[in-house]
């Protein structure tokens, strides 16, 4: 299971780098290059550089609310049935 654990690590390390790599270059670097430059194409509108990461956000933070506000009702309803 030791192995398994560390290749999921090093698979999820990877995606991680990757997607940190794309989204800088995308951000910081793209901007400086000419519009009619051919790598243009591998990357979205810059608009999504914002409305992504933005998204991604708010649906994090409302699976968490979410989350919280369960764990909270469960312990409220365990608390009323000990007494």
């Amino acid at each position: 299971m030791e192995l398994a654990d560390k290749a999921v690590g090093c698979f999820l390390s990877a995606i991680s780098l990757t997607i940190f790599i794309y989204y800088t270059f995308w951000v910081i670097i793209l901007p400086f290059v000419e519009s009619d430059h051919f790598i243009h194409g591998y990357f979205l509108p810059q608009e999504f550089a914002i409305l992504i990461p933005v998204f991604a956000g708010v649906a994090l933070l409302s699976i968490l609310c979410v989350f919280v506000g369960y764990v909270m009702l469960k312990s409220k309803a365990k608390k009323k049935k000990q007494t």
